[in-house]
């Protein structure tokens, strides 16, 4: 039987635990927990745009693997690939919440978690036959030498299966360095369909305007699609985000919004299901559009997961207006 999914996340999850009201760790007496994890917020963020969407990780079977499963199960996100396994356990990491001048930080404590356990042979891709996309990350890879396997099996069943693979470099230095990611995610990005580069100078080395990075990575990579957020602090709590992309031909966001930061959070992320919900309906500007009204709405929503409606994107996306009281 054939699943078929518009988008299908591959990556872990994990217990997010911040101190409320901008407190640091050490002064905390209680914390507040979310779900947090870049392949999932994917995918939740792809459902709530009406897209069908399954999330497939390795989860640890106790009471915290089934929290996390139930942050995907709630938002519509199918989990029916999850491997449960007695090995492991569920990553955590701890946010500090930052306001200026003290940077937001975050300390992870993820080692031996379930999902880095993920060994290739446990998932049975053929399931991707008659999906259409495929959307994992540079974390994956980085967590262990059989994720790095398992993520390279993933890709090669879809390439196999005629579903397209979109592929956020999402690079993370307390996991691995320039050059350990350099090497392992070189000949991965060379599969991929869509690539979302936002990290390319740390990697590859390659600087200069957006447009001439994401030229580069093409030529270099023989990508079809690369794409990157364009993100300049104007103030204090004031981000401007917009985003570029290189296809057959360039593309940029038709809008620049200027937003004020609640959670930064899973905003990459909101950018990433919008750019695969236009994509999905052939449409380059559309994919940057949704992408970047998707990563604008995300910046006011606590949490990794964004909630924005279908009907709220819909309307940012044709006014562009930052709305403050609904009516």
């Amino acid at each position: 039987m054939t699943d078929r999914f518009d988008v299908v996340t591959l990556g872990e999850a994990m217990i997010r635990l911040s101190p409320p009201n901008h407190q640091r760790l050490e002064q905390a007496n209680s914390l507040d927990v979310v779900i947090g994890g870049a392949e999932l917020s994917v995918a939740v963020g792809a459902a709530r745009l009406g897209l069908s969407s399954s999330w497939v990780t390795k989860l640890p079977k106790n009471a915290l693997g089934r929290r996390i499963l139930n942050q995907a199960r709630e938002q519509s996100v199918d989990v029916s690939r999850v491997i449960w396994t007695a090995d492991g356990r569920a990553g955590l990491y701890f946010l500090e919440a930052g306001a200026a001048p003290r940077p937001s930080s975050v300390l992870y404590d993820r080692k031996n978690s379930a999902a880095s356990k993920l060994a290739p042979g446990e998932v049975d891709w053929r399931f991707l036959k008659g999906v259409r996309v495929l959307h994992t990350t540079g974390i994956t890879p980085a967590l262990s030498e059989s994720c790095r396997e398992a993520t390279v099996e993933a890709i090669e069943a879809a390439k196999k299966a005629g579903c397209k693979v979109c592929f956020d470099v999402n690079y993370r230095s307390k996991l691995w360095s320039p050059k350990e990611a350099e090497a392992v995610l070189t000949p991965i990005v060379k599969m991929v369909d869509v690539l979302i580069a936002s990290d390319a100078a740390t990697i590859w080395g390659v600087e200069g305007e957006p447009e001439q990075v994401l030229r580069e990575l093409k030529k270099r990579f023989g990508i079809p699609v690369v794409a990157m957020t364009v993100r300049e602090d104007s103030g204090v709590l004031r981000t401007r985000l917009s985003s570029i992309a290189i296809a057959d031909k360039r593309y940029k966001g038709t809008k620049v919004y200027d937003v004020e930061v609640v959670d930064r959070l899973g905003v990459g992320d909101s950018f990433a299901a919008g750019l695969i919900y236009g994509y999905l309906r052939g449409d380059m500007q559309t994919a940057l559009d949704y992408g970047d009204a998707m990563a604008a709405y995300k910046t006011s929503i606590p949490g990794d997961v964004n909630y924005a409606t279908k009907e709220e994107i819909d309307q940012l996306v044709e006014s562009g207006e930052n709305l403050r009281i609904q009516r």
